[in-house]
């Protein structure tokens, strides 16, 4: 007993002498803090695209109406039920070429060059990358997502274009048919009219034939139809083929974007 007394007393002074000295006790141990979560910077705002329409100088007689036919050649093989049928019927049409198909169809592009009555070739581009100024996806197709981007989508087309001994072009349809407003100025600033439509005819080729059929057939006087000319496998180009049949029974007047008056919106064409 007198041993644990004289424990706890030594015990007392040795603390004591310890604040007597200033040092003060150890603290007691802390966690550390748990840093913040760091949040993931905001994400810039997607662009405002807009899919211009565009419309040509009606006829205004009735039973006779004018309508502009544009096809895409994007990429892939040419359709011959509509090449085929532009032809033997004399219908006169709108092609905008890729630099990439381009390449892949000379005998194609032999039959355009040897009609030229028919067909006007015009730019769609060098690699059918959207014309848009700033990184998006539009259907899963990445933007060209800079002014030198754009610039250089439409500049490619048209070298291509020119060493394929076609005539210099003067209208531009961009991959999907949508731009934002300041692709639509530095294009115009190229001196390019940018090709919108009134009337999807094939919903990117992706219709059925019957569909098809009866959307194209159903252009009014003053319409630009937009339908593909390089995807001979959809179902589509049979329909695109038995609307131009029932359009010129309809006594339609086919005229080519360069033969005509047109009106494009968002400054497309002023």
């Amino acid at each position: 007993m007198n041993r644990i007394l004289l424990a706890s007393a030594f015990l007392l002074v040795s603390i004591s002498a310890v604040f007597a000295d200033g040092i003060p006790p150890a603290a007691p141990a802390v966690a550390s803090p748990v840093p913040a979560a760091i949040s993931p910077a905001p994400k810039a705002p997607a662009p405002k695209l807009v899919e211009p329409h565009l419309h040509i100088a009606r006829s205004n007689l009735a039973g006779h109406a004018r309508i502009a036919l544009t096809f895409d050649a994007c990429m892939g093989q040419a359709d011959e039920r509509i090449l085929s049928t532009l032809v033997r019927e004399r219908i006169p049409a709108t092609i905008f070429v890729t630099a990439r198909w381009l390449k892949r169809n000379p005998a194609a592009l032999a039959v355009f060059l040897q009609n030229p009555d028919l067909f006007e070739l015009e730019n769609h581009g060098e690699n059918h990358i959207p014309a848009v100024d700033t990184p998006t996806l539009i259907y899963g197709i990445a933007s060209a997502g800079s002014p030198q981007a754009v610039r250089q989508e439409v500049e490619g087309g048209a070298a291509a274009m020119v060493a394929a001994g076609i005539p210099a072009p003067h209208w531009f349809r961009g991959s999907t048919a949508k731009y934002d407003l300041s692709a639509i100025g530095e294009i115009r600033a190229m001196g390019y009219r940018i090709a919108g439509y009134s009337v999807n005819g094939d919903g990117g080729s992706l219709l059925g034939a019957v569909i098809t059929e009866k959307r194209i057939a159903s252009a009014k006087d003053g319409d630009v139809v937009i339908s593909h000319i390089n995807q001979p496998t959809h179902a589509a180009g049979e329909g695109v083929a038995k609307a131009l049949v029932d359009l010129k029974a309809k006594g339609t007047e086919f005229v080519r974007l360069e033969d005509v008056e047109d009106t494009g919106d968002d400054k497309t064409t002023e």
